[in-house]
């Protein structure tokens, strides 16, 4: 009895050694992804118009050619004498220039300025945050951007999140993997592990397992 006892003891160990083994292992998961580097932002940034945004066209002296125009998601726009134009992909300025391009046919020397409100970005623009965070959301890039500006902005983690094996995917970068610490910088105040994003970014946060 006391044999009987004893094996199937050892293979109850071995079974939860085995168990361990693999929750271990997948802990260690983003272990062998590099860090985020902390600085990352781009200095000659311009913000990128996308679906969604919301265009005040101001032309000069000529008040009744302005207007304040959504983008649809088709990346078009329509206003005054200016049908179906092309936004998304553009930054302001060089929209405004083709603004003046078009409007040249009707006036002398448009001068036109294009002031974005409303900012979204098209998807390639904008941070991505998906699992373990309390609102999962996209939002749009800001020059200098953090993680904690983008955690604050997603009401951090879950409870269930593991925060420490979260993922950052750098589509700037052909989506190299970097490893990032979510649960020592909210939960533990480690500025260290506050890293800049890139317009494209997407965190992955998984679930823990125990």
């Amino acid at each position: 009895m006391i044999r009987l006892f004893s094996e199937t003891g050892r293979k109850l160990w071995m079974a939860f050694a085995m168990l361990l083994a693999v929750g271990l292992a997948g802990c260690a998961g983003t272990g062998s992804l590099p860090p985020a580097p902390s600085s990352a932002a781009l200095p000659d940034y311009q913000y990128v118009i996308g679906p969604g945004d919301s265009l005040n066209i101001v032309v000069w002296r000529n008040p009744e050619l302005s207007a304040s125009v959504p983008v649809r998601p088709d990346g078009k726009f329509t206003s005054p004498l200016i049908e179906d134009m092309v936004a998304i992909g553009k930054n302001p300025t060089d929209l405004a220039r083709e603004i003046e391009t078009r409007l040249k046919k009707y006036i002398q020397d448009p001068v036109v300025t294009v002031i974005v409100q409303g900012f979204m970005g098209p998807t390639s623009e904008q941070i991505r945050v998906v699992g373990q965070a309390t609102r999962p959301q996209a939002l749009p890039y800001r020059q200098k951007m953090t993680l904690l500006d983008v955690m604050i902005a997603v009401g951090g983690i879950t409870e269930f999140a593991a925060g420490n094996r979260a993922v950052l995917l750098r589509a700037a970068e052909d989506n190299k993997e970097y490893g990032i610490r979510l649960r020592d910088l909210l939960k533990g105040g480690d500025v260290s592990a506050n890293v800049e994003m890139l317009p494209g970014d997407v965190i992955i946060i998984p679930e823990s397992w125990f």
